[in-house]
């Protein structure tokens, strides 16, 4: 049989390791390195920045999300770096984001994917996330739900995303991890969308029970 082609190759190993690299649940490694709570142990039983916020305050939460911002940034930046097509780079930031929600390390638990998504963004384009940052921050300054914030911030990236394109400023490429991204922090907020219909969602800064 005829080996796959070294452009196939590449791009299956990008992928893999995207989907490794995201699957890093940095919640969990900073906590143990710390000796902070497991926020698996609290809250949403996440490992995300907002939850690991609950579980070991501010200082630790914030390096999480740095770190969860730096696993979606860097299998982007290393497919950019090792010359694949927007199309295999998109796929690979994907990976990444799949991971984060669905983590091999956690028994295909994980966080919900949108640092990892707002990481892998900026490397793809750092306007898109400048223009839809404040979109993301208002929403939860007004509401101190970080759920909507984070659903709505995506939905109006990806929307950037497809403008930035039409302007000739991003590949066109570049939209499959705008699409995929998106849908997947949609889907693991699957529940949160739930609770904010019936009213029950968890505002930031409320108890962890």
């Amino acid at each position: 049989c005829r080996s796959m082609s070294p452009q196939l190759t590449q791009a299956l190993l990008l992928v893999v390791m995207g989907y490794l690299i995201g699957s890093l649940p940095m919640g969990v490694i900073v906590a143990r390195i710390t000796g902070g709570t497991d926020p698996r142990s609290v809250g949403s039983g996440r490992t995300g920045g907002t939850n690991a916020l609950r579980a070991m305050g501010p200082r630790r939460a914030l390096a999480v999300g740095l770190l969860d911002l730096a696993k979606g940034a860097v299998p982007v930046l290393i497919a950019i770096w090792a010359g694949a097509t927007p199309v295999v780079g998109a796929i690979t930031g994907v990976g990444a984001v799949f991971g984060a929600w669905k983590s091999v390390f956690l028994h295909f638990r994980g966080g919900r994917g949108v640092a990892a998504g707002v990481g892998g963004m900026a490397a793809i384009s750092l306007g898109v996330v400048l223009v839809s940052l404040p979109v993301f921050l208002g929403i939860i300054y007004v509401t101190r739900y970080v759920s909507l914030g984070s659903l709505l911030g995506t939905a109006f990236g990806a929307l950037v995303s497809v403008v930035f394109v039409a302007l000739g400023w991003l590949d066109a490429g570049w939209l499959l991890y705008s699409a995929g991204g998106t849908a997947i922090v949609w889907i693991a907020h699957s529940d949160n969308i739930g609770r904010l219909r019936a009213g029950t969602e968890r505002r930031l800064g409320s108890p962890t029970t």
